[in-house]
């Protein structure tokens, strides 16, 4: 986290820097360096202004409280019953699910009650990705992993496939934001006696007004966060006003994240890319590192959307492996298994390989 007050320390050797009674300049005990008092002021003033814009940033708010919107009574009502209108069987689902369907007869079911005290989406993003398109990118993820084990590969049945609605909170910010860099440059010269290494050292201030548009975080506990950034980028130009329509046929999950507490990742996402913007201007240096930052937020608004996700689960060894698949898109991440025969054997057949080459080599310049 950036820092709110600012400490004063050697540029040279990073100890405390203090003023000594009788002395007229500002010295640092620790390497006695001594520094004018105007020298140290303009050196630190970028600091105490970046301090002052964290503060400011730590102030600012997202406006969650307008994402999503209310149900209305007919969308209430054209609801399908908790139990399933084709055959009558029970459906069992677990506390967030809001659409699924009947394991008896396959009909697409809403559950009414799931959308109690739930705010309406605004946007869906629909599935453009079949299930036959899910297996087939599973597949295709399979390709070129050479330390899979062959019963993997050969014996690998889906176990289960479902397509899933997933509820995102997707964050439109406008940003200022700025960082201090100490960069290096490095000369190495040589004179008979002695290797010189010259280090100049720079303070570099970056700043810079951003826009961010669709910030996505995943409102559902159970879906892996690493997994659902993993399969992003989504293409949010086809969001499209929500209807519940889009849910019948697929499995939908209700928010159990809802949008305030999911600002500590939006904020984190969004400090982060803008500290990478910053960082990629920082150029001509043989290295620099980040000293301060400060991302302030002067807009912050929130919407809330239904994003398609395949999830599909296989099984090896008693162990199960999931798999997620982005359904507008087919990016899939996932775990797999590894052979430690196989992981042993490749670097054993590569040093048999390089070895006859390098002793021949030796050969011929011994030669």
């Amino acid at each position: 986290m950036a820092d709110t007050s600012v400490s004063y320390k050697c540029p040279n050797c990073g100890a405390p820097l203090k003023f000594i009674p009788g002395h007229e300049k500002i010295t640092c005990e620790h390497c006695d360096s001594e520094f004018e008092v105007s020298t140290i002021e303009n050196l630190f003033r970028d600091k105490e202004n970046m301090a002052v814009k964290t503060r400011e940033a730590q102030e600012a708010k997202w406006a969650t409280h307008e994402a999503g919107g209310e149900w209305s009574a007919e969308e209430e009502a054209a609801l399908k019953a908790f139990t399933c209108s084709s055959c009558g069987a029970e459906i069992v689902c677990d506390e967030n699910t809001m659409a699924t369907e009947c394991v008896y007869c396959g009909n697409p079911t809403m559950i009414p009650k799931r959308f109690d005290g739930m705010l309406k989406p605004d946007f869906v993003i629909p599935f453009k990705k079949n299930k036959q398109d899910a297996i087939n990118s599973l597949k295709k993820f399979y390709e070129g992993k050479k330390l899979l084990p062959d019963a993997f590969t050969a014996n690998n049945r889906v176990e289960a496939i479902q397509p899933m609605y997933v509820p995102f909170w997707l964050f439109d910010s406008e940003v200022e934001a700025h960082a201090n860099f100490k960069a290096e440059k490095i000369r190495t010269r040589e004179t008979p006696s002695e290797i010189i290494r010259e280090t100049q050292i720079y303070n570099c201030t970056r700043g810079g007004i951003m826009k961010f548009e669709k910030i996505p975080v995943d409102g559902s506990k159970k879906m892996d966060d690493t997994y659902m950034e993993s399969i992003e980028p989504f293409d949010y130009s086809e969001l499209v006003p929500f209807s519940a329509a889009y849910l019948t046929g697929y499995l939908a999950d209700k928010y159990d994240v809802d949008a305030e507490s999911s600002v500590p990742r939006a904020d984190k996402r969004v400090e982060q890319s803008s500290l990478n913007v910053l960082a990629s201007t920082v150029n001509g240096f043989d290295s620099f590192i980040e000293e301060s930052h400060a991302v302030i937020k002067d807009k912050g608004e929130v919407t809330y959307a239904m994003v398609p996700v395949w999830i599909l689960t296989t099984r090896y060894e008693d162990k199960p492996y999931t798999f997620m698949m982005n359904g507008q898109t087919g990016k899939v991440v996932g775990s797999l298994p590894y052979d430690s025969g196989k992981a042993f054997k490749y670097p054993a057949i590569c040093a048999l390989i390089v070895m006859p080459i390098i002793y021949f080599i030796v050969k011929f310049l011994t030669l």
